[in-house]
């Protein structure tokens, strides 16, 4: 857990399936250091080992899903078998560019019949999304087989490869996967609002811990800011390139994902209840249980206070 440094500030471990820029530019232009904190990153490579860490205490905060928290805190199917004290401290961002995307060799998505699409873990958001955005397209649950591949980066690596004919990604790894001769076909924004990432944490009762946490995230969300009003594009882009590995001219439509209000950065932090509906209703759909019945009337709960509208 995080402890006190004389010279640093407070340190913070953060958890993330990608690079996070936002991070790379809180530390860069001296925000974490500026609000005490000194922030630790290291990346995951599912969501059962990002929520395994986080219970044992290896990470303070995590970048993840908003379905996760909701899965692993309510319900009892989740990945790890039980329930922890999870709470969303704030928003970050709606997705990203969050898309489906076809191995170089598959043609149409009629061609993914059959075959293999890649996915974190069957049961989580992102895999919902990707049952979605198929059966737009006319392929239902039982015309493809399911395989779990673990975070976007390595899905990413799989579909470029040809390990599965199809697969979400997002935040440059769609990019980057275009580049590499995939196809996007259809993105999360055609199936209605979506909240793609937020930072959580396991509840605590302390003060302390709530102001350090508090601190990071006014940190991210005062960068996001910063993004948006158009202060931090050459930075951005060139931080892009390197931490996701992407061109410039990827990098530059990465830049203006994340301006773009259906699928880029959230400056206030806020959950919005829409979207959440959004990822309610997709496990209602794909994996129904009388647990979800529960959930939007214990939001409160989950949210910390001033996170929620």
């Amino acid at each position: 857990m995080w402890h006190d440094v004389a010279m640093h500030g407070v340190q913070l471990h953060v958890g993330t399936f990608t690079k996070s820029v936002l991070i790379h530019l809180a530390r860069d232009t001296g925000g974490f250091r500026r609000a005490g904190v000194d922030v630790r990153e290291s990346p995951v490579s599912s969501s059962p080992a990002q929520f395994r860490s986080l219970d044992a205490g290896e990470f303070d905060l995590i970048f993840t899903s908003p379905d996760n928290v909701l899965a692993y805190r309510f319900l009892s199917q989740n990945p790890l078998g039980r329930n922890l004290p999870i709470e969303i401290v704030g928003a970050i961002d709606r997705g990203l560019g969050l898309s489906l995307c076809l191995a170089p060799t598959i043609a149409t998505t009629r061609d993914v019949r059959g075959m293999a699409i890649g996915v974190d873990v069957p049961q989580s958001g992102f895999a919902f999304v990707a049952y979605a955005l198929l059966d737009r397209a006319g392929l239902h649950p039982g015309d493809y087989i399911v395989e779990a591949l673990g975070s976007t980066p390595h899905r990413a690596s799989a579909l470029i490869e040809g390990s599965c004919a199809a697969t979400v990604l997002n935040a440059g790894s769609e990019l980057r996967a275009e580049g590499a001769g995939c196809t996007i076909v259809s993105s999360v924004a055609d199936i209605g609002p979506y909240l793609g990432t937020v930072i959580a944490a396991i509840a605590a009762d302390d003060p302390v811990v709530d102001d350090v946490r508090r601190r990071f995230t006014d940190v991210l969300l005062e960068t996001s800011r910063e993004i948006l009003a158009g202060e931090r594009e050459a930075e951005v882009i060139e931080a892009t390139m390197s931490l996701l590995n992407l061109t410039e001219t990827q990098a530059q439509a990465h830049y203006a994902c994340l301006l773009a209000p259906a699928s880029g950065l959230i400056p206030d932090g806020i959950v919005d209840r829409a979207s959440i509906s959004t990822l309610l209703e997709l496990r209602r759909q794909y994996m129904p249980t009388p647990e979800l019945d529960t959930i939007a009337n214990s939001l409160a709960s989950v949210v910390v206070d001033l996170a929620m509208e």
